[in-house]
């Protein structure tokens, strides 16, 4: 049974985003020191950048970065050296500033011409990497994620085919109204996570934010990220939480 999601509101974008490495370093302590790592699934997006800044910046020291390991939840079809592409972000940000061991960073390997190949070369990454037995599901112990003004989260888009997948752990899902196909973690991925953390920011979020707790109808993507046996956080700056 899926615990309820605990709401954090800050009073702006930087308290979100230092509130949000806090959380970051919490949580990976705490794995470190129960099982010698910590396993955690990037996202995309502006928000994120934040949080990055922080932890490289006024965090690095609170953190084994040796015993971190770097995967994304989801990933545009691009190169790594896009300006769209979440490793790039990520890696410009994050990555090259701390000594994380390169064997220790799995990115989508997203320049594959195929976004189907893409997808199933990222599955078998985390297959090999959790050492899961067929069937199973990998267990992060943190999932960072954003929400769109629609509700979508990772590539998760509202009437798209990936919100149905029950098998597979990634998936290439078409994005109509952006006519390409964006890789992601489906919906048994993020739900088999032991804590998954939603960074939202800005007004044009309010009104969805509203809907995400007020309206259990309204069949967001989003509202469908309930860890079976994790814990929920959404951090929200104060435009973003307006309407509640």
């Amino acid at each position: 049974m899926s615990t309820e999601p605990h709401v954090r509101v800050l009073g702006s974008k930087q308290e979100l985003s230092t509130a949000a490495a806090e959380l970051f370093v919490d949580v990976g302590s705490r794995a470190v020191a129960q099982t010698g790592r910590f396993v955690v699934a990037l996202s995309g997006g502006s928000t994120p950048k934040g949080m990055n800044q922080e932890l490289a910046t006024n965090f690095s020291s609170r953190l084994d970065w040796q015993k971190v390991f770097f995967f994304w939840s989801d990933e545009r079809h691009v190169p790594p050296d896009h300006p769209d592409s979440n490793f790039k972000m990520a890696n410009e940000t994050l990555l090259s500033k701390l000594p994380v061991p390169a064997d220790h960073i799995f990115r989508t390997p997203a320049e594959l011409q195929d976004a189907g190949q893409a997808a199933a070369a990222y599955e078998a990454a985390l297959q090999s990497f959790f050492c899961l037995p067929a069937g199973s599901f990998p267990r992060f112990d943190l999932i960072l994620l954003g929400m769109g003004p629609d509700g979508h989260t990772a590539s998760l888009f509202p009437g798209t085919t990936a919100l149905e997948e029950t098998q597979h752990l990634v998936v290439a899902n078409w994005v109509e109204k952006f006519s390409t196909f964006r890789i992601t973690f489906t919906y048994p991925v993020l739900n088999s996570a032991a804590t998954v953390a939603f960074l939202v920011s800005g007004s044009d979020k309010a009104e969805t934010i509203n809907k995400v707790f007020k309206d259990p109808a309204a069949n967001l993507p989003c509202q469908k990220v309930q860890p079976s046996d994790g814990n929920v956080i959404w951090l929200l700056d104060k435009e973003a939480a307006e309407g509640l």
